[in-house]
C-alpha cells in the first residue's frame, strides 16, 4: 500500500513540476493535479503519460489506479480558483 505522500515525492523526483497535490484514503486508488511547464503544447494524454512514467511499474500494480488532472502553470493560474485550491 503507498502512501499519497510518497506519490507526490515520485512524482517530484521523475520530473519537474510546479504544483502536486496527490490525495487517496485505500492506499492503492489516487486523484492528483500535476502543474509542469513540461505539459506546454502536449496532448492531455501525453500529458498523463509523463506523469505515470514517473511511476513505471508501480503504475497498475501497487497502485492501480491514478486519476490525474495536469495543467500548464499558465492554465493552472487561469483556473486555479475553479479548483478551489
Amino acid at each position: 500500500m503507498f502512501e499519497p505522500n510518497e506519490i507526490k515525492r515520485l512524482i517530484e523526483q521523475g520530473m519537474p513540476c510546479e504544483f502536486v497535490a496527490i490525495e487517496g484514503d485505500d492506499g492503492v486508488h489516487f486523484t492528483g493535479i500535476v502543474v509542469s511547464q513540461t505539459f506546454e503544447g502536449k496532448p492531455r494524454v501525453r500529458q498523463h503519460q509523463a506523469v505515470y512514467a514517473t511511476l513505471g511499474r508501480l503504475m497498475g500494480n501497487e497502485i492501480h489506479a491514478l486519476q490525474l488532472q495536469t495543467f500548464t502553470p499558465a492554465q493552472w493560474e487561469e483556473g486555479r480558483g475553479e479548483l478551489g485550491m
